[in-house]
């Protein structure tokens, strides 16, 4: 039996009824772009993360371009990030004029190395003397955060801005001086996405940034709205990054359950973890779960499971096999963004990064869903199990 990698259907027949009753109601008011729906939800969502100001926009990718707009990052500057990341996060830098500058990614969490940053820093400002370095943009990903302390020493160091992509990582947690904090609180802006297949989606796009910086949030009010303050009249340079009412509405109802739906998708990953070690895939270095990945980092349940990624000894023989057995996955990301045809520019080269490539050639994201049911999840790890039994 068939089953998908991701069931958005099933996730909308348990709210069905309210979303179709709200959705209705702004259909009604005719109020389809910002309005009170943006705002509540804006409000919700500060209080949520734990943040003092929210400003909904039109995307997760917006929001990247949005706040280093606000952070005033243009022609002539750089910005450190990871290489191993959605394309939106090294775009969003390069769209603005400014360059990305890659720092490579620890083996066992997939997020950006803060050793390997703080020597590039070091080599950079320090012995080079680069001043066009204005900023860090960690990405915190498949909902697991990055290790931000030494990130914050680091830009506290060297008068740098953090700008947290936390795109699919809403919910998620880091335990800072004994203090648990949530992704989008731990630098000066943090970004979300609200991506249908995020763990908080929209029925369409939209995105969301946080920050406890007046400042720039006021600065970004007048950059959604094309720089204007008053009808028709123009301070600054801005664009189109307004939040639909309509998108604002469903991620208000979804918002409610959202606590609940990371908890069956944790449970979800501790099904996986266990399965796997019954197999005996994990002792025998066949695959690499996030349970052992984390154990380590002593920080396994703060991972909100926006994807349950393995690493695989040969990855692609295996996809091909799961696909041909009916077993959806998905690699997230199959080549780094140094690779990319798009950043040739910049002339990185393969073998800069190896720890992004490996990753690139071994991950493999399986389903994972509140709602997916343990025999499916059974049936992926015999699917993984077969594979390598037949070889």
């Amino acid at each position: 039996m068939k089953f998908p990698l991701l069931d958005l259907k099933a996730q909308y027949e348990s709210i069905e009824k309210e979303l179709k009753e709200r959705v209705s109601e702004v259909l009604d008011s005719q109020i389809f772009i910002l309005g009170a729906e943006v705002k509540a939800l804006e409000e919700e969502l500060s209080a949520y993360v734990g943040a003092k100001y929210a400003l909904g926009v039109s995307s997760g990718s917006d929001a990247l371009i949005i706040s280093l707009m606000a952070l005033q990052v243009g022609q002539g500057d750089s910005v450190v990030t990871t290489p191993f990341t959605f394309f939106a996060t090294g775009g969003a830098i390069a769209r603005l004029g400014a360059k990305p500058v890659f720092c490579d990614i620890e083996p066992n969490t997939f997020n950006i190395d803060t050793q390997k940053l703080a020597e590039l820093l070091e080599l950079e400002i320090e012995k080079k003397g680069n001043a066009q370095i204005k900023g860090i943009l960690p990405v915190h990903l498949y909902g697991q955060c990055v290790d931000m302390k030494p990130i914050q020493s680091l830009a506290e160091k060297y008068d740098l801005f953090v700008l947290e992509d936390a795109a699919q990582a809403v919910g998620s947690e880091y335990l800072m001086d004994s203090e648990v904090k949530r992704a989008c609180t731990l630098g000066d802006l943090g970004i979300l996405s609200f991506y249908p297949a995020k763990n908080l989606g929209a029925c369409g796009d939209a995105g969301m940034v946080l920050t406890n910086n007046q400042n720039l949030v006021d600065r970004m009010r007048l950059l959604r709205v094309h720089g204007s303050s008053n009808k028709y009249m123009y301070d600054i340079l801005g664009g189109n990054f307004r939040m639909d009412a309509i998108q604002a509405t469903v991620l208000r109802i979804k918002l409610k359950h959202l606590d609940s739906w990371m908890v069956g998708r944790q449970q979800k990953a501790l099904v996986y973890d266990g399965l796997f070690r019954e197999a005996g895939l994990v002792e025998n270095g066949l695959i690499q779960t996030p349970e052992a990945v984390y154990r380590d980092k002593g920080i396994k349940y703060f991972h909100t499971y926006h994807q349950y990624v393995i690493r695989a000894e040969s990855r692609n023989d295996l996809q091909l096999y799961m696909r041909e057995k009916g077993v959806p996955s998905a690699i997230f990301y199959p080549m780094p963004l140094h690779l990319q045809k798009c950043f040739a520019y910049l002339a990185y080269k393969e073998g800069d990064f190896p720890e992004s490539e490996k990753a690139a050639s071994e991950v493999l994201a399986l389903p994972i869903y509140p709602e997916l049911s343990e025999m499916n999840q059974e049936l992926v790890v015999t699917t993984i199990k077969d594979f390598y039994a037949d070889r």
